[in-house]
């Protein structure tokens, strides 16, 4: 089991391996949740748009595991932006999952998913609000961590030097055929520790030759090769699953990539098409 950690810029410190529960149904997540704590995940992602918190949260108190060995990260949903529904929002995931708190909290994506690559709204005034939200949940002691989702370079300008509180992570989609090199380059030089979502890109990476060549040469299946990859970019990743086979073939991932396959990686011809999960990223299939 991949065990390493990352700090955020509050100390904190935060599994590199999670499991992602993304459409994973609210009355299998607890079973999922404390099979993969059984396996040994110690880092959780939910979110309020996944429609399973309530589960996460069983699984969570009921998993054998003492709470403070591990780590939830939750969403606010892209559709709050303002203070008030943002605030009532935390509230709920609160109450929902009960835990008592949370690890790990952050904005779901700078635009509601309606305007998700349709608009060139940024929404700059409304994310400050919800941002707002977060850190007096974060100073109230109701989340740990406060971060952001899906927020471009811009995104990020736009409350890092503004708020009191900065952005301790921002979760992105990243795997190999869509990496967003300069991003994650600025991200980690303002400190703020890097998530990659769809590691093994909703599926398709399974459908391409080349990151299937390199993973035979590695001995591996084509999902440890994605995770790894993320992992050496430095990287918290989040495969998602409900499967307790692949929780734990996702998690052996000891294995080293060397640095001339990295590159070799990085420059795989982007996906274009994400069929029916195009809708959700920010990104797409463009390079950010």
């Amino acid at each position: 089991m991949y065990n390493e950690t990352k700090k955020l810029a509050n100390g904190i410190e935060i599994p590199q391996m999670a499991l992602g529960t993304w459409f994973i149904d609210d009355d299998k997540a607890a079973e999922a949740v404390r099979n993969a704590v059984k396996i040994g995940y110690r880092h959780v992602d939910t979110a309020q748009a996944y429609g399973n918190e309530r589960g996460v949260g069983e699984g969570i108190r009921t998993c054998g595991v003492d709470r403070r060995e591990l780590f939830v990260t939750t969403k606010i949903a892209a559709e709050h932006k303002t203070y008030e529904s943002a605030a009532a929002s935390i509230d709920e995931s609160l109450e929902k999952m009960g835990l008592g708190y949370i690890d790990l909290m952050i904005i779901h994506s700078p635009q509601p998913w309606k305007d998700v690559n349709q608009s060139d709204n940024r929404y700059f005034k409304e994310n400050r609000e919800v941002w707002r939200a977060l850190t007096d949940a974060y100073h109230a002691g109701k989340v740990r961590a406060i971060g952001v989702s899906n927020f471009l370079k811009e995104d990020i300008e736009n409350l890092y030097d503004w708020a009191e509180v900065k952005p301790m992570v921002d979760q992105v989609l990243c795997h190999i055929s869509n990496t967003p090199l300069s991003l994650i380059d600025y991200l980690q030089e303002k400190g703020i520790v890097v998530e990659a979502y769809a590691p093994v890109a909703h599926g398709e990476a399974l459908k391409n030759e080349k990151i299937a060549e390199m993973a035979e040469k590695y001995g591996v299946t084509v999902p440890q090769l994605c995770i790894r990859y993320d992992i050496q970019l430095g990287t918290i990743v989040l495969p998602k699953t409900a499967n307790p086979d692949h929780m734990r073939a996702n998690a052996d991932v000891g294995f080293t990539i060397s640095e001339e396959d990295m590159e070799t990686l990085k420059n795989i011809e982007p996906i274009k098409d994400y069929g029916e999960s195009s809708r959700f990223p920010v990104f797409g299939g463009k390079k950010a």
